[in-house]
C-alpha cells in the first residue's frame, strides 16, 4: 500500500506539476509578447517623430539621423539587466546595420523581415539572438515593424528581447515545485504508512494468532477493540476458532477410539487365530486323506490364514504409525544387499508369475542410514507389487546415489495406471476398480504402509505410469534419516516410457490397473 501510494503520488505530482509549470511558462510569455510588443512600438513611434522634426535638407544630418535613432532607442533599454537590443536594418543591399551591443545581424530571423517587407506591419517571433563578439546565444522574441527615413531609404526597426529572467523564473518554479512535491510524497507516503499500519496491524496478529493455532495451540484467540470492522473480524475469527477447536477435538477423541479399537481388535485376533491356524495346520497335513473337495477346502483355508494373518500384522503396523508410535532403528546400510535380498525372497513369487527380475546397480556401494527392516519391507511391497501387475513381462529395479540421496526404481511393464491413479495407489484399501474381488494375494495395505515408512525416514515413495506402458515406482531417501534433499538421482518418468500420442491404445481396450 505504501509503495503504491508513493507510485501514484509520483505519477500524479509529475503530471500536475508538468501541466502547472506549462500554464506558467505560458503565462511569462503572453506577458513578456505583450510588453515586448508595447515597448516596440513605444520606440517605433519615437523614431517615426524624430524622422519628421529632423532637417531633411541635409543628406549627411539624414544618415547621422539613422544613428541617433539607434542610439536613442538602445538607450531606453540600457538598464541591468539589459531589457532589450535594437537592430536598423536597410531594405537596400550593402547598407550598414545599426544596432546595439554588438547584435548579430543573424539574429533576426529571414522569415521574419519577408513579413515585415511585405505586409509593412509590426510582426514578432521566436528568435536566438546572437552576438559578433562570440558571447553565447540566447533565446529571445525579435519584434520587426518598417521605419521609413526619407533622404536615406526604407529601415526595418527590430527590437530584440532576451528571454533570460523568464527562463530563471521558470527554473526557480521548477526547483521549487520538485522540491514541494517530493515533500509531499513523502508526507503521502508517511500518511499511508500511518493508515496501513492502523489496518495491517490487527491483520498480522489475526495471522499470528492462525499460526498459533495451527501449531495446534487451540486455545488461542484474537483481541477484540472496539466496535469496527475489524473487531467484527476478530469476533468472526474467535467463534470460527471455537468452533473448530470443538470439531477438532471430537474428531481427535474419534481417531484415538478409532486407533485403538483397531489395535485392541487386531491383538485380540491373534489369540483365537492361533488357535485356527494350528487346527488348520493339522487338516492341511493330512489333506492327502480327504476326499478332493475336502482336501481343496484345506488347502484354501491354509491360503486365507496366510492372508489374514499378513493382513492382522499389518494393521497392527498401521496402527502404531497413526498413534504416532513408529521408531527408527537406524544403522547403515548397502541398499545393493537390501536389493539382492529382496530378489532373493521374491524369487519364487516371479517364477511363478513367469516374470524375470532384473536389476541395474552401481559397482561401488551405496550406503544409506535407515532402518534395515523397514526397507526392505519398502522394496519387498515394491517388486512383489510390480511382479504381480507385470503380466509376464520383465521388472526392472534400477538404483542411483548421489551426495543426499539414494534412491530405488521398480518398473514393470504391465498394466499400468490411468491418468490420477498415481496419487491413489498408496491409499488404504484402494482398487482401481472396486467391483474387482482381491484375487491377487495382497491386503490393500502394503504400498500404505511402504509410503509411511519412506516418509518416516524423511524420504519420497512416488509412482508413474501409463496405460499399457506399466508403472515406475521410485523410493527417494536422504543419506542420513531425516536429512533435507531437493531432488530425486533418479527420473520418477522411466526414459523407455512411450509417449501416448505415438503409440495410441487398441480402440475398446480397457486396460486394467494395479491395486494398492
Amino acid at each position: 500500500m505504501v509503495g503504491t501510494t508513493l507510485v501514484l503520488s509520483l505519477i500524479v505530482i509529475a503530471v500536475l506539476g508538468q501541466l502547472l509549470v506549462g500554464r506558467i511558462a505560458d503565462g511569462l510569455l503572453e506577458a513578456k509578447i505583450e510588453a515586448s510588443l508595447v515597448e516596440a512600438r513605444a520606440g517605433l513611434t519615437q523614431a517615426q517623430a524624430q524622422v519628421a522634426a529632423s532637417d531633411r535638407s541635409d543628406p549627411i544630418a539624414d544618415d547621422r539621423l539613422v544613428d541617433q535613432i539607434a542610439v536613442q532607442l538602445a538607450n531606453r533599454g540600457s538598464s541591468t539587466p539589459r531589457l532589450f537590443d535594437v537592430l536598423l536594418l536597410s531594405a537596400s543591399p550593402g547598407t550598414p546595420q545599426r544596432g546595439s551591443n554588438l547584435v548579430s545581424e543573424t539574429s533576426v530571423p529571414l522569415r521574419l523581415r519577408a513579413a515585415v517587407a511585405r505586409d509593412q506591419i509590426q510582426a514578432w517571433t521566436y528568435t536566438t539572438i546572437a552576438y559578433t563578439d562570440g558571447r553565447p546565444s540566447v533565446t529571445g522574441l525579435s519584434v520587426g515593424a518598417p521605419l521609413s527615413v526619407p533622404g536615406v531609404g526604407a529601415y526595418e526597426l527590430y527590437y530584440l528581447f532576451p528571454l533570460t529572467q523568464e527562463q530563471e523564473t521558470l527554473d526557480l518554479v521548477r526547483r521549487l515545485l520538485a522540491v514541494a512535491g517530493a515533500a509531499l510524497v513523502l508526507l503521502l507516503g508517511a500518511i499511508a504508512w500511518l493508515v496501513t499500519r492502523q489496518v495491517v496491524t490487527p491483520v498480522r496478529l489475526a495471522a499470528r494468532t492462525a499460526e498459533q493455532f495451527s501449531a495446534g495451540r487451540l486455545e488461542e484467540r484474537m483481541a477484540v477493540d472496539g466496535e469496527d470492522d475489524l473487531a467484527a473480524l476478530a469476533t468472526s475469527f474467535n467463534q470460527m476458532a471455537g468452533s473448530l477447536q470443538k470439531q477438532i477435538r471430537q474428531l481427535e477423541d474419534l481417531s484415538r477410539v478409532q486407533r485403538r479399537f483397531v489395535a485392541d481388535v487386531s491383538h485380540e485376533l491373534r489369540t483365537p487365530l492361533t488357535t485356527v491356524r494350528m487346527a488348520a495346520d493339522v487338516l492341511h497335513e493330512a489333506r492327502d486323506g480327504f476326499d478332493p473337495a475336502t482336501a481343496r477346502s484345506a488347502e484354501l483355508l491354509q491360503t486365507q490364514l496366510d492372508r489374514f494373518e499378513e493382513l492382522l500384522t499389518e494393521l497392527l503396523e498401521i496402527s502404531r504409525f497413526d498413534a504416532g508410535a513408529a521408531v527408527l532403528d537406524v544403522e547403515p546400510v548397502d541398499l545393493r544387499d537390501v536389493v539382492r535380498r529382496v530378489c532373493e525372497g521374491t524369487e519364487p513369487l516371479a517364477d511363478r508369475k513367469d516374470v524375470e527380475v532384473r536389476t541395474k546397480m552401481p559397482p561401488d556401494r551405496c550406503l544409506v542410514y535407515a532402518d534395515p527392516r523397514r526397507l526392505e519391507r519398502i522394496l519387498r511391497n515394491l517388486v512383489v507389487n510390480a511382479i504381480e501387475h507385470a503380466e509376464a513381462r520383465p521388472v526392472d529395479i534400477e538404483i542411483a546415489c548421489d551426495e543426499h540421496a539414494v534412491a530405488v526404481g521398480v518398473r514393470d511393464h504391465g498394466v499400468g495406471l490411468r491418468p490420477g491413479e498415481a496419487s491413489l495407489v498408496f491409499n488404504r484399501f484402494w482398487r482401481a476398480d472396486p467391483a474387482r474381488a482381491r484375487t491377487t494375494g495382497g491386503t490393500g495395505l502394503g504400498l500404505a504402509i511402504a509410503l509411511e515408512d519412506a516418509r518416516l525416514h524423511g524420504g519420497w515413495l512416488q509412482a508413474w505410469g501409463q496405460p499399457g506402458d506399466g508403472a515406475h515406482f521410485r523410493l527417494t531417501l536422504p543419506r542420513r534419516a531425516l536429512e533435507d534433499f531437493t531432488e530425486s538421482p533418479l527420473p520418477l518418468e522411466p526414459p523407455d516410457a512411450r509417449s501416448v500420442r505415438r503409440m495410441p491404445l487398441s480402440v475398446g481396450a480397457r486396460p486394467r490397473s494395479q491395486d494398492g
